[in-house]
């Protein structure tokens, strides 16, 4: 059992918090240096009343919600999320077909599925999910990236940057007339594609990470049991 996953004291405090419905189990040494297992904290949570299947659970959202990769930004915003959440092993034919199935439903797309060797894929333009060997077992990676998000901020900047140039001699030789309306015209529709994505990108990346930690939990659930009972 030297392999199993052992929580840290502020991972442990987390599942606590998030399992209990009283903050009662502030009270214990949640963990050593070496950090607790499951089953410790599970022991632990039996003892302020906690059931087991609610430490298991608050732990496998804390999983989830740290399986999360870094976004990647241009000007701030967001235009790709992804995850990689580690499997206690393969997917079985069937256990893929239900996966398949949970991301056409949650991406509301068909996507085109693919393989080679042990890996899986389902692609759907920038949108994919891989399930891949690794050197401890298996992991489920999910990614995309929003395809027109930065070419749209280049437009932007580039827009209002032209137009500001256009303006700024007119402005300095005071010869402001109905020629002004061209840099101005410029400047806004670069601001309007600018500020489009300012509202737009963060709502779409909160929206792609929920889906992605509902797949991912789907996942989990289908490897968490025998594969025969599929």
């Amino acid at each position: 059992m030297t392999d199993e996953r052992r929580y840290l004291e502020e991972e442990s405090k987390e599942i606590f918090e998030a399992a209990a419905t009283a903050g009662d189990s502030d009270r214990h040494a949640l963990a050593s240096t070496e950090g607790l297992t499951l089953a410790e904290l599970q022991d632990i949570g039996a003892e302020v009343g906690l059931a087991p299947e609610r430490i298991a659970d608050a732990a496998t959202a804390l999983e989830l919600r740290r399986s999360a990769l870094p976004r990647r930004t241009s000007f701030g915003m967001p235009i790709a999320v992804g995850r990689i959440i580690d499997l206690p092993r393969a997917l079985t034919d069937r256990e893929w077909e239900l996966l398949v199935g949970e991301l056409r439903e949650t991406f509301n797309a068909q996507g085109r599925l693919g393989s080679s060797g042990s890996i899986r894929q389902w692609t759907n333009g920038n949108l994919h999910a891989f399930v891949e060997p690794t050197e401890a077992g298996y992991r489920l990676r999910l990614g995309t990236l929003k395809g027109n998000a930065q070419a749209m901020n280049m437009v932007g900047i580039a827009g209002m940057g032209l137009g500001m140039v256009m303006l700024v001699p007119l402005l300095l030789t005071g010869e402001l007339s109905i020629a002004s309306l061209t840099p101005l015209l410029f400047g806004a529709m670069g601001a309007a594609a600018f500020v489009s994505n300012l509202v737009r990108l963060p709502r779409w990346a909160r929206r792609r990470e929920e889906q992605m930690e509902y797949i991912a939990a789907r996942a989990k659930a289908l490897t968490a049991s025998d594969p025969d009972r599929h």
